[in-house]
């Protein structure tokens, strides 16, 4: 199992794509500091305002740029035909998919935390102590926030990678990841009381706030969870995901 580890950590980080989804993500950096220092400017002409916090508003740009990576993990080596190469050398082809989640998984949750955790940081240190609502909170105390927003990350490039076993089309991938992240959650605003709260609890985008048990969940209602329900609802995603990845994979030829 360690080689099959090794061989499927040297693909992904040997393919161009996997540097331009980190990259991607890495952007979140950048617009953080530019969308505080923005706040920052606005807050010295009006004395104290209320703004987004930046590691979540730009959240999505990283969740959706790592589940790309995700998807391409296993739809560029069915697209060129590598993907048989390696089944004939590990014919276990769950042990094939579980090695690659292994490294996505991994990959995407370091990646993901080291980039909400310095947009978070640097963002506070720019905000200083001035009034700005994200920062209204010790550094400490958001951290919960950030590292289940990391976690979520991961999530969703194990929900592209099984995804993308399934459907065999980096396409059909990338829409289903994009349909779970933006289209259902909309859906599930329009549903008649009390199933629209109930629904939208169990949705991707916002497990997040219910995991850290932060008070942006109260949003939600009675339809909130507590944390570990909302944890099992997010793991069960990357899971059920890599099982129909696993099923497809199994049945057909790569």
């Amino acid at each position: 199992m360690r080689a099959v580890l090794a061989s499927e950590w040297l693909k992904l980080r040997s393919v161009g794509s996997t540097g331009y989804a980190v990259g991607a993500a890495a952007l979140t950096i950048v617009l953080g500091i530019v969308w505080t220092l923005y706040v920052v400017s606005l807050a010295d002409a009006r004395g104290s305002i209320r703004a987004a916090a930046p590691e979540e508003g730009f959240l999505p740009l990283v969740q959706v740029s790592l589940a790309v990576l995700g998807v391409l993990a296993i739809t560029s080596e069915q697209a060129d035909g590598m993907l048989r190469t390696s089944l004939a050398a590990v014919p276990r082809r769950g042990r094939l998919l579980f090695a690659k989640a292994a490294v996505v998984g991994g990959v995407t949750l370091a990646a993901s935390a080291a980039v909400l955790i310095a947009t978070y940081t640097i963002s506070r240190l720019i905000a200083g102590d001035r009034a700005l609502g994200f920062n209204d909170i010790g550094l400490l105390d958001g951290l919960p926030t950030v590292l289940a927003s990391a976690l979520s990350v991961a999530v969703l490039a194990l929900v592209g990678l099984g995804l993308g076993a399934a459907t065999r089309s980096t396409a059909a991938g990338i829409f289903s990841v994009v349909s779970l992240l933006f289209v259902l959650p909309s859906v599930a605003a329009y549903l008649p009381a009390p199933w629209n709260t109930r629904v939208a609890s169990i949705m991707l985008p916002n497990l997040v706030p219910q995991i850290a048990g932060d008070r942006l969940s109260r949003r939600l209602g009675d339809g909130v969870l507590p944390p570990w329900a909302a944890l099992l609802v997010l793991i069960a995603y990357g899971a059920a995901a890599l099982l129909a990845g696993y099923l497809v994979l199994r049945r057909r030829d790569a």
